[in-house]
């Protein structure tokens, strides 16, 4: 059975510069290979349609994570020339896998993309298991669904991991889930204005 590995994704865009977005794709016991399950919307998927190369980086850095998830990067961080494809590997990471995609399977929803491992490589060393740093990733993946998922159960599920950050984390991931409660202030914020704004856009159709 293939894992899920939450990684981040280096593609390359038609102008040339480098784009970064959080993934999980599934990985085999070898990582040889990956499988990237793709909404055919998404800035990565066009991307690959162009260039299909990129690099999935395995890092710990929980900010750098949400920053990704909710596209609240001001700018990329430091970048490096990939050494097989024509791409970017973050310099900053623990490890680091340049691809090809092979093939596509364009049914469904969301596009199956095999892609080829060409290269590897290693970066610094991985933190090690810290319990903040997975309630982060947690909590990035929550704040990706606000547009289908209650407001209220995400908010709930914040709590919870929020206990864990406090007991367990550092400066970098209160600040990440600092972040991402404002994310979701934000969200709720625009959700109760629509609601304001119905009854109102109602009644003037009526009148």
């Amino acid at each position: 059975m293939a894992l899920i590995l939450e990684a981040l994704v280096t593609t390359r865009q038609a102008d040339g510069s480098a784009h970064l977005a959080p993934m999980g794709p599934q990985v085999e016991a070898d990582a040889t290979r990956f499988i990237l399950r793709l909404f055919p919307t998404s800035q990565t998927y066009q991307n690959l349609r162009q260039h299909p190369e990129g690099v999935i980086h395995i890092t710990d850095d929980a900010l750098l994570l949400a920053q990704a998830a909710i596209g609240a990067l001001r700018e990329l961080p430091p970048l490096r020339t990939a050494e097989r494809i024509r791409g970017f590997v973050l310099v900053d990471c623990c490890r680091y896998f340049e691809f090809v995609v092979r093939s596509w399977d364009c049914r469904g929803e969301r596009h199956r993309l095999t892609a080829e491992v060409v290269h590897r490589g290693r970066g610094r060393d991985w933190f090690g298991f810290n319990r903040a740093k997975h309630a982060i990733v947690e909590a990035a993946i929550l704040a990706t669904r606000l547009h289908f998922l209650p407001h209220a159960e995400v908010a709930a599920e914040f709590a919870k991991l929020r206990v864990i950050v406090e007991k367990t984390g550092g400066p970098e991931e209160h600040a990440a889930l600092e972040l991402l409660e404002t994310h979701l202030r934000q969200a709720e914020k625009q959700t109760a204005m629509k609601s304001a704004a119905s009854p109102r856009l109602a009644a003037e159709e009526r009148r």
